[in-house]
């Protein structure tokens, strides 16, 4: 081995350590600040050029998830979410149906906006909501986390990775919408069938503080927001206009706004998520360049792991999602198996298995996390054995659901 290559695989193995312990030991890093960094110093040292940087960054997919995050900042600023979330908890049904609502509008906003965003939204209002209920908020909330999770598997728009997957291989949308649909409303049921044992009502309601938490709901700018939405997915199913252009033209006329400041959308931008996916793009492309990927990919294949295989490609990416978090996993696997002859199967193994894993620990997901951190705000504890509880026998099950539909499909 080279010197050149022993540097781009140090700096590699620094990236992806920081993807499994959130950062560095002694440093004020999270996962950004670590592949950020291990980009710079690609480029630094000499092995890639800034050109040739730039050339590893997949545009496409960057543009199209900057493009839903607008979307999303619309949503959340016309109050849309917390709206719907108010009007379901206030419905006159029982607990087990309000678990019921919860799932199904967690993963149908999921499947079409951010997981995160929708969490984002949601949690606070439906523990306020549920605690005015007498009802114990923590089942549904871990319902709305896991629900999101699930129904973002879904579409190739619902997460980040499911983006970067079918825009890398090219996926056709109604393809995958239709091989996906059918483990996902499997695995929502499974996630209601858990979680019902688990719903019990409060002794006395709590007070908590609402006065100005959330956006007002606004018809107006949440219609334009839907609207803008529901084309996409129609120009999606119908056409063949490059996803990231049509979401690009759909976020610009949300910018075009008389009630919204440019600086009110784009501040809830997530720049730290586009910034990670633009460094561990250059990081993965540089440790590529070296010819080392290959050799492993080779080295398993002759060791009977094919990862353009289901099997393989499927325990790889449970490992490594639980490991590193899904979206760097993705970014790992993708081009060692985008060489398969089905690549819409190694697509859905992908986007399956990566996004449903997220439910085991929450670490495993930024949703899980967000919805955890809604919770403890609003004084509701939910630590790592309390969800594990729920998320282990979810991911589980889930799993279980996509494993014996992909093993049908093949």
């Amino acid at each position: 081995m080279s010197t050149a290559t022993a540097v781009v695989v140090a700096i590699f193995a620094v990236v992806y350590l920081g993807m499994i312990l959130g950062g560095l030991p002694r440093l004020k890093l999270d996962r950004t600040g670590v592949a950020l960094l291990g980009a710079i110093a690609i480029v630094g040292l000499g092995d890639l050029t800034p050109e040739a940087a730039a050339r590893a960054i997949h545009l496409p997919t960057i543009l199209l998830l900057f493009a839903f995050m607008v979307i999303s900042a619309q949503m959340r600023l016309g109050g849309f979410y917390a709206a719907v979330t108010r009007r379901i908890v206030a419905l006159p049904v029982s607990p087990a149906a309000l678990l019921a609502w919860i799932v199904g509008a967690a993963a149908a906003l999921s499947a079409v906006f951010s997981n995160d965003i929708v969490c984002l939204a949601m949690a606070p209002v439906l523990a306020q909501a549920c605690i005015a209920r007498r009802l114990d908020p923590v089942p549904y909330l871990l319902a709305l986390a896991c629900a999101a999770n699930i129904g973002s598997a879904a579409t190739l728009i619902g997460n980040p990775q499911n983006m970067l997957i079918g825009e890398v291989l090219g996926l056709s949308f109604g393809g995958y919408l239709r091989d996906a649909m059918v483990p996902v409303l499997l695995g929502l049921a499974a996630l209601w069938l858990l979680l019902r044992p688990t719903l019990r009502a409060l002794d006395a309601p709590v007070p908590v503080a609402t006065a100005g938490r959330d956006p007002p709901f606004d018809a107006w700018q949440s219609g334009k927001g839907l609207a803008v939405a529901v084309a996409l997915l129609v120009v999606f199913l119908a056409t063949d206009w490059p996803r990231d252009v049509a979401a690009l033209v759909g976020a610009g006329l949300l910018l075009l706004s008389a009630r919204f400041h440019t600086r009110q959308v784009t501040a809830l931008i997530d720049w730290d998520l586009l910034v990670l996916f633009m460094s561990l793009f250059v990081v993965n492309h540089a440790l590529a360049h070296t010819g080392v990927t290959a050799q492993a990919v080779a080295a398993l294949r002759t060791q009977g792991l094919d990862l353009e295989a289901t099997g393989p490609l499927f325990g790889a990416t449970l490992a490594l999602s639980n490991l590193v978090s899904n979206v760097p996993a993705v970014m790992l696997l993708l081009p060692m198996a985008g060489g398969a002859a089905d690549p819409a199967g190694v697509g859905l193994v992908l986007a399956l298995v990566s996004t449903l894993a997220g439910n085991l620990l929450i670490v495993g997901s930024i949703a899980n996390i967000i919805v955890v951190d809604a919770a403890r705000r609003e004084g509701i504890a939910i630590d790592w054995k309390r969800h594990a509880r729920a998320g282990v026998p979810v991911t589980l099950a889930t799993l279980t659901i996509a494993a014996a539909w992909l093993a049908w499909r093949a």
